[in-house]
């Protein structure tokens, strides 16, 4: 299946290749600054594994990307993998501006022809949830990896855990009828909330000594980013796009007071609460085993 096919047959990529695309490429940033605290924590998990290579999946723009590069150096090379045109061109500039070892896929990591065997590191900072089969994105991983690699990923607890990310929802959704409903399991956010579905999935696609922790990161935005933010960004910001003036400015009105609770000053503050997913490739002569509790 060419891209052209994948963004007529998939949401996600149409999605992530309009409107969302453009817009987290306009805010990279605010969310990078937003997100580092993850790719941090990315970082040290690649320096304990001492990969050679490295694939980062759903890279977006590349900041993660571009950080494991910088540790590896010479001695090895990271791939940002990601559906969004526009954001892997802004990847592509950023790395060319800093001359990275890095390289980026313009792709869907879920139907990729990746080379087998090739990777002893995956990583990813909330790019994993999007899959409309996430067995088989997480098999096609598996085909990517070397036997024994390190799959390293961070992805969102549920929405009951996290009400800075649904703010926006609650409050515009008195003034937006037409406001989709999240579903849950469906590809988004919050898809990989349970703990449960998560490790089956692993455990299927072939991972095994699956470690699922739960992390509360504290991040913070720039206040000036927050209209931005809230305007463009999720499912409110994708909505009001196509919303007349009087409703757009009520809901924004409505909805800057929602996060009021959040502003410190010149900064936004919240706590993430989310999954630090840890398995290794299962060897053909390795059957997965139960996943770890913590």
């Amino acid at each position: 299946m060419n891209f052209k096919q994948q963004m007529e047959d998939n949401e996600q990529a149409a999605l992530w290749n309009g409107r969302a695309g453009r817009a987290w490429v306009d805010a990279q940033e605010p969310l990078d600054r937003l997100l580092a605290p993850f790719e941090n924590l990315l970082v040290d998990e690649a320096c304990a594994a001492s990969p050679r290579r490295v694939l980062d999946v759903g890279c977006g723009t590349g900041a993660t990307t571009l950080a494991i590069a910088r540790l590896l150096g010479a001695a090895g090379h990271c791939v940002g993998a990601d559906i969004s045109e526009p954001m892997i061109a802004a990847a592509r500039a950023r790395a060319e501006r800093v001359g990275a070892p890095a390289s980026f896929i313009c792709g869907d990591v879920q139907r990729h022809a990746f080379e087998p065997a090739s990777f002893d590191l995956i990583v990813s900072r909330f790019g994993i949830m999007f899959f409309d089969s996430p067995v088989q994105a997480f098999a096609n991983l598996r085909h990517a990896a070397s036997d024994g690699a390190a799959l390293r990923v961070i992805a969102w607890r549920g929405a009951a855990e996290n009400p800075f990310m649904t703010t926006a929802e609650r409050a515009a959704a008195p003034l937006l009828p037409n406001l989709p409903a999240r579903q849950p399991g469906a590809p988004g956010q919050f898809s990989f909330a349970d703990r449960d579905r998560v490790s089956s999935v692993l455990e299927e696609s072939g991972w095994t000594g699956i470690d699922i922790r739960p992390i509360d990161v504290e991040c913070t935005l720039p206040e000036k980013a927050l209209h931005g933010y809230l305007t463009r960004m999720g499912p409110v910001g994708l909505v009001l796009q196509d919303a007349d003036e009087r409703t757009r400015t009520q809901v924004i009105e409505a909805v800057r007071a929602a996060f009021e609770p959040y502003v410190h000053g010149s900064e936004v503050r919240f706590t993430a609460a989310c999954w630090m997913i840890g398995a290794q490739a299962a060897s053909a002569s390795t059957a997965p085993k139960e996943a770890a509790r913590v």
